[in-house]
């Protein structure tokens, strides 16, 4: 009998853990994996970007010391998790400073910020800092994850056209 309370015990904690996924964000080596982008959440794999219910928008794509981007997650149903970074767009290195929000963690080391907790999310805002010696044209991409198994990965964020007066 107590072995059979052990299994069970064992396989409820397994189940626990695997269906939460991170439910603090994604790890720092998220930066440097091989699958760029890609969570590691056993064998689920991205979804055609196609398909994504969700976007990314920027509210620019030029910087220079001190600019301040704003970045926004939205779409037509909840996600649980993102992943989002911010890249030179001549260079494609990590580049400048996350704002840190309610619900957010930044990941310093590759220009990051990824969700704090699990919970449902219908719209995310984010303040993005550019370096403070440089200037150019910075991209942002990352993942957005309905759930632990169905995520969209790479997806790149659109800019959002200036608004026209006159």
């Amino acid at each position: 009998m107590n072995h059979i309370m052990l299994t069970f015990g064992i396989v409820v904690a397994v189940l626990v853990t695997v269906g939460s996924g991170f439910p603090d964000g994604a790890p720092p080596d998220t930066c440097v994996k091989t699958r760029f982008n890609q969570p590691n959440h056993g064998a689920a794999r991205s979804q055609d970007p196609q398909t994504s219910p969700f976007r990314f928008t920027a509210s620019g794509n030029q910087y220079g010391p001190g600019t301040q981007i704003q970045v926004d997650i939205s779409g037509h149903d909840v996600f649980r998790g993102f992943f989002l970074q911010a890249r030179d767009a001549q260079t494609n290195e990590w580049i400048g400073d996350w704002v840190e929000s309610a619900n957010t963690k930044t990941i310093p080391e590759c220009s990051s910020i990824t969700h704090a907790d699990n919970k449902d999310k219908e719209r995310a805002a984010f303040i993005w800092s550019a370096p403070k010696d440089r200037q150019g044209q910075v991209y942002f991409t990352g993942t957005i994850l309905k759930n632990y198994g169905t995520f969209w990965a790479n997806v790149i964020a659109e800019v959002a056209a200036a608004p026209h007066y006159g």
